[in-house]
C-alpha cells in the first residue's frame, strides 16, 4: 500500500526525527549519574524543541515515539508511559511558549535569545523534570532523599540538552559555505581551537578557569555573529558537563547537587550572554544595513533629478533680491 505523497513525506520526516531522539539518547546516557538514567547533559530534548520549532507541533508523536523507545528499560509499563509524556510535554510547553513570545528562528534579536534561554530552556524543562522525578520516586527507583538532587540534575540535563543543540543547528541553517576569504576560515578555525583548549584546560584543573572562555564567546559575537558562538557555547557547555560528570576542575570535591547548580549556571550565563550580545550586533547591523539603502535609495532619487538643472529646483527669488 502506497501513502499519499505528502503523508509519506510526514511519516519520514518522524521518523528521523524519532531516530535522533533515540541517538541522542544513546549519547547522553553515557554521563548518567543517577541510577543510570538521568544525565546532565540530554541531547533529545534539543532534538525535539528543534523538531517543534521546524516542523510545528505536529512533529509530537516522533517525540513521543524516541521517549518511548529510550525509557522502554523500566520494567513498569505505567512509569515507560509517565516519563515518555514528561520528555514530551516539556519540549512542547518549550514551543509553545517560545511561539506565544513571537520568537524567531534567526535569532537575529535580544529577545529571541533571552526567550530560548529563559522560556524554551529554563521554563520549558521544569514540566519533563518534574514529571520525570516524580514517576522515579514513585515507581521506588529512587528514595526522597535524592528526589531534589535528581530533579536537579533532570532539569539541567534537558536545559542543556536545548541550549546545546537548538543554537548550533538554527546557526548553521543560515550559514553560507562559499564566498568567504581564507583569512575568514583561519579566524574561525583559532577561534573554535581555542574555545577548545581554553576549556579543556579549565575542565581539568581544580583552578577555577572557566571564566575564561567568556572573551572567546565575546570574539564569537562580534565577528561571526551567531554563527560563530554557537558553535563556541556548544564546546563551552558540553565540556563543563563532562567535567561536571566526572567531579573533575572547578567540580572536584562538590556534592551532587551543588556541581549542578555551578554547572547550570554557568552554561546558562555562558549561552545568554553569547546569545544576547550576538543578537545585538546583529541588530546593528541590520539597522545600519537599512540606514545604507535608505541613502543609496535618495541618492538614486537626486541622480534622477539632476539633469533637470538645481535653479529649476529652487523657487523663484523675490524682485529686491535681483
Amino acid at each position: 500500500m502506497q501513502l499519499p505523497p505528502g503523508l509519506g513525506r510526514y511519516a519520514r520526516r518522524l521518523a528521523v526525527v524519532a531516530a535522533c531522539y533515540y541517538a541522542g539518547a544513546r549519547l547522553g546516557l553515557l554521563q548518567a549519574l543517577i541510577n543510570d538514567q538521568v544525565t546532565p547533559l540530554w541531547p533529545p530534548t534539543g532534538v525535539a524543541v528543534l523538531a517543534l520549532l521546524l516542523g510545528g507541533l505536529r512533529m509530537w508523536p516522533a517525540i513521543v515515539v524516541g521517549a518511548f523507545a529510550v525509557n522502554f528499560t523500566f520494567t513498569d509499563l505505567g512509569a515507560t508511559v509517565l516519563v515518555t509524556a514528561g520528555n514530551t510535554l516539556g519540549p512542547v510547553v518549550a514551543y509553545l511558549l517560545l511561539r506565544r513570545a513571537g520568537f524567531r528562528p534567526e535569532v537575529d534579536r535580544a529577545r529571541d535569545a533571552i526567550a530560548l534561554v529563559l522560556l524554551g530552556g529554563f521554563a520549558g524543562m521544569v514540566v519533563s523534570a518534574t514529571i520525570g522525578s516524580a514517576t522515579l520516586l514513585v515507581a521506588g527507583v529512587i528514595d526522597g532523599g535524592l528526589f531534589w538532587s535528581t530533579w536537579v540534575v533532570w532539569w539541567t540535563g534537558d536545559v542543556l540538552g536545548v541550549l546545546v543543540l537548538v543554537p548550533i543547528v538554527l546557526a548553521f541553517r543560515r550559514l553560507r559555505w562559499r564566498g568567504h576569504p581564507a583569512r575568514r576560515w583561519l579566524e574561525a578555525a583559532a577561534l573554535l581551537v581555542s574555545t577548545t583548549v581554553v576549556m579543556t584546560v579549565a575542565t581539568t584543573h581544580n583552578l577555577r578557569l572557566m571564566y575564561l572562555v567568556f572573551p572567546f564567546l565575546i570574539w564569537a559575537a562580534l565577528r561571526f555573529q551567531h554563527v560563530g558562538t554557537a558553535p563556541c557555547t556548544v564546546i563551552a557547555a558540553t565540556l563543563a558537563a563532562w567535567g561536571a560528570a566526572r567531579g573533575s576542575g572547578p567540580f572536584a570535591d562538590m556534592g551532587l547537587l551543588p556541581r549542578m547548580v555551578t554547572l547550570q549556571a554557568f552554561n546558562g550565563t555562558a549561552v545568554l550572554t553569547a546569545l544576547l550580545l550576538s543578537a545585538v550586533i546583529a541588530e546593528r547591523n541590520a539597522a545600519r544595513e537599512a540606514i545604507e539603502r535608505t541613502v543609496e535609495q535618495l541618492a538614486e532619487v537626486v541622480a534622477r533629478y539632476q539633469p533637470l538643472g538645481l535653479g529649476k529646483l529652487l523657487p523663484p527669488k523675490p524682485p529686491e533680491e535681483r
